[in-house]
């Protein structure tokens, strides 16, 4: 099992850089997945016939950047979710193990330290993921008119909290809980079974591991992690989206109701709308991610071995 030493702030500062490589590696395809997800999933709205119809038109209208919309609040976001999550699941595991180091990957170690990190996290990424979406989703089209538009994220979150108070900022919380505790249960269980048995064949067949073949385990445990992740959890996402983005401020807040809606409507595949750019994302963006953290424990000097 991946041991990783208590080194107090040095875990959370690989953890960072881990979530700086996830936003720029996977910004481009979360907007086209949340430009989906609103657009698509609500009644009326069909706009994209599918994910490269929706990335054709963004970039149509507004370039390269137009990928990257709502990118400054996921970068803040992200890079303290990544330091938080990445810092307290390192601690939390090496606590519930008590200190020794153990062989295989163990899941009454694994799934509790990462559902308690996605639970704590999910209360920094709730409001700047709210912000993103509604960034997102606007353009320069016609889809939202120029009056509702956002001039940035700083405005976003100000005209958030002046139509609808403090919680309002915190719209779609019970749903972004479930998804990054249950998701991150299922992601590191993954990668840390990838991880231990990737490296457990390659150290048995070869005795050249040098740090290359660290990386490519790296890529592969992480990028599966990933689309475990999402396939897992994607419906609570979508749910959560259009929790997010719906501008009546009284509307259902329960991501079960809303999903039930869906599924009413769209059947099974309306509750996985945006599965394409989401699964497309996925591999790489959480093996930038592992890949990033792990580099970044090796240069601060902590074993992860």
């Amino acid at each position: 099992m991946a041991e990783i030493s208590s080194s107090g702030y040095k875990e959370y500062a690989a953890g960072l850089f881990a979530g700086v490589a996830a936003v720029a590696t996977g910004h481009p395809f979360d907007t086209v997945k949340v430009m989906l997800q609103k657009h698509n999933a609500e009644a009326h709205k069909i706009q994209y016939k599918n994910g490269w119809h929706c990335t054709a038109r963004i970039l149509k209208t507004e370039g390269i950047k137009g990928l990257y919309r709502g990118a400054t609040s996921s970068f803040v976001g992200m890079a303290v979710e990544g330091s938080l999550f990445f810092g307290i699941y390192s601690q939390t595991k090496v606590y519930l193990q008590g200190g020794v180091q153990s062989g295989e990957p163990r899941p009454q170690v694994i799934i509790p330290s990462a559902a308690y990190s996605g639970a704590i996290i999910s209360f920094v990424l709730g409001p700047t993921e709210l912000i993103k979406c509604r960034m997102q989703i606007q353009g320069t089209d016609s889809l939202v008119p120029k009056s509702s538009r956002y001039n940035s994220p700083l405005d976003c979150a100000l005209k958030t909290v002046k139509t609808e108070g403090v919680k309002g900022i915190f719209r779609g919380g019970c749903a972004t809980l479930l998804r990054e505790s249950i998701g991150n249960a299922v992601f590191f269980s993954v990668y840390e079974y990838v991880r231990y048995y990737m490296h457990s064949n390659i150290k048995a067949a070869s005795s050249d591991y040098t740090n290359l073949v660290d990386i490519g385990i790296g890529i592969v445990s992480g990028g599966l992690g990933g689309v475990a992740f999402w396939l897992t959890v994607l419906p609570l996402d979508v749910a959560k989206t259009l929790i997010q983005t719906n501008p009546d401020k009284n509307c259902p807040r329960n991501p079960f109701r809303v999903l039930s809606s869906i599924y009413q409507r769209a059947g099974f595949k309306g509750c996985y709308t945006g599965l394409g750019p989401t699964v497309s994302r996925a591999f790489p963006a959480n093996a930038a991610t592992i890949v990033a953290w792990e580099l970044a424990l090796k240069m601060l000097g902590i074993k992860h071995d």
